[in-house]
């Protein structure tokens, strides 16, 4: 009796392992790719000049509540080019989609970080520059009437290389920059504030990445940096999926409107899934 249910046994085992394996390796992968399938993408955010990560800081939790990886690059806001090429290394040694954000001037860096890497599925411009090649964040600042950023700036302060850092003038942080925030807040940004080089708002962009690669926008109309109609215009000319106006919104629209911004982001990263 013991050895025929011993048999019994091994017969049902042998059985079971022979379905298994009669089972075709297509449908024993088919949850682990439709797994990875549904993988969202990494978000990478690029602050812009006179500004620094912490300007994100509204809005990153609200992206990691719905489950994204975030990743604040560096901003070094020298020069168009290696700025660009440091922001494309940090997305070379990230694995799977990408969906890049970029603020004012990063909206420079990350349509030449961008350029080449396939794994940057979408470009999210916040209150960005999107320059077409040739193009410069300032030539694209006077493109349309509107700016009063260049009486806000403060002395230029003369760099040892060359060239000059430029910052906004803190008595006039809060006006031109962030008039939406409140007063304390705008203060502190104001004196942590980021300078940009002359010459990196000076430099031609080498690429337009916003051509290969599907691009979302949102901006303030209050916008004092960067004219609404010049950001309306890069939207348009870039075929944005989506075009966000909040009303009334400064220059740092992600500080003050974060729940805005991060759905626009959370909208582009769905759209890459």
């Amino acid at each position: 009796m013991l050895k025929s249910r011993v048999f019994a046994g091994l017969v049902g085992l042998v059985a079971a392992v022979l379905l298994a394996a009669a089972v075709p390796a297509s449908a024993q992968q088919a949850p682990r790719q439709g797994a990875q399938k549904q993988t969202k993408p990494t978000i990478v955010l690029v602050h812009g000049a006179f500004a620094d990560s912490s300007s994100w800081n509204g809005v990153i939790p609200l992206l990691q509540a719905q489950g994204y990886q975030v990743v604040a690059a560096p901003n070094d806001l020298r020069g168009v080019q290696s700025d660009a090429d440091e922001v494309a290394a940090i997305l070379k040694s990230i694995p799977g989609p990408i969906v890049l954000v970029g603020h004012s001037y990063g909206g420079n860096v990350i349509t030449n970080a961008a350029e080449g890497n396939p794994n940057v599925k979408a470009l999210v411009y916040v209150a960005a520059f999107a320059p077409e090649v040739g193009e410069t964040a300032l030539g694209l600042t006077g493109k349309f009437p509107g700016s009063t950023l260049s009486s806000a700036l403060a002395k230029p302060v003369p760099l040892p290389g060359g060239g000059n850092d430029m910052f906004i003038d803190q008595a006039k942080f809060h006006d031109q920059f962030a008039a939406d925030v409140p007063t304390a807040q705008a203060a502190l940004m104001g004196i942590g504030q980021r300078p940009v080089t002359d010459t990196a708002l000076n430099e031609p962009s080498k690429n337009a990445a916003w051509k290969n690669i599907p691009s979302w926008f949102v901006y303030g109309t209050a916008d004092k940096n960067i004219p609404p109609q010049a950001h309306a215009f890069m939207a348009q000319r870039a075929a944005a999926k989506e075009t966000v106006v909040v009303d009334g919104a400064s220059h740092v629209v992600m500080v003050s409107h974060p729940d805005q911004v991060a759905k626009v982001i959370e909208n582009a990263a769905a759209a890459t899934q």
